[in-house]
């Protein structure tokens, strides 16, 4: 598949937080809410200093989850670790994961942060914007913003506020288990990803295509 070459890779943070600010009103909040293929992304990082990583993408169909295709990419940290910018480490090798693909996904689903970051604009947000591509964020922690604790029931959620905005939702996907921390990045409405994850976690707490990328970071195949 084809992602947009819509700036050079930042050096600095103030270069990659200038990046950020001119892609941010390229976000769209809404757009399909049915997709036929959808992929995981995820990075593992491995060696002594911490900074070699694999980045793992798995397509699989929506409707069975039989995986239908899966690329991986070796490389090396591409940014320092600067909170909010984290996802210019990511970006390059998850780029080439995705150029490597013979198939193009309807729906990214991306183990980070959408629009619940510091500056609006987290991994899901900006891997949409490069795709065009419908993207959401799933985290496993919470990064920014105030919530309650949703009930302990299965597609209970409670939303996510930060600076006054709603910005994502604490998701209940398995029942009296840990909530995940869901937000939209690029063309899909907040109840559209909340459906979707709640649709991709038929067994787990974390969605489906997001476990198998991590399975495939973690274990390339030779």
């Amino acid at each position: 598949m084809q992602v947009q070459q819509l700036h050079p890779w930042p050096s600095t943070a103030r270069e990659a937080e200038a990046v950020q600010d001119r892609l941010r009103p390229r976000v769209e909040l809404s757009g399909p809410d049915s997709f036929a293929l959808v992929a995981g992304l995820d990075v593992h990082y491995h060696g002594s200093g911490g900074d070699g990583l694999t980045a793992a993408v798995v397509v699989m169909d929506a409707g069975t989850l039989d995986v239908v295709e899966q690329v991986t990419v070796d490389g090396v940290a591409a940014f320092p670790y600067v909170p909010g910018l984290f996802a210019f480490r990511e970006l390059p090798a998850l780029v080439e994961a995705l150029e490597r693909l013979t198939v193009t996904p309807d729906l990214l689903v991306c183990d980070g942060h959408g629009l619940a970051h510091p500056r609006g604009f987290g991994l899901a947000c900006h891997l949409g914007v490069l795709t065009g591509l419908p993207a959401l964020g799933v985290g496993k922690t919470p990064f920014v913003g105030a919530y309650e604790p949703p009930a302990a029931r299965r597609g209970s959620w409670t939303p996510i506020v930060h600076g006054g905005a709603v910005v994502g939702r604490a998701l209940r996907t398995r029942d009296g288990v840990k909530p995940v921390y869901v937000s939209q990045g690029h063309r899909v409405s907040l109840e559209t990803v909340t459906a979707q994850v709640l649709r991709l976690t038929p067994r787990y707490r974390l969605p489906e295509p997001i476990r198998r990328a991590d399975h495939l970071a973690r274990h390339p195949a030779p």
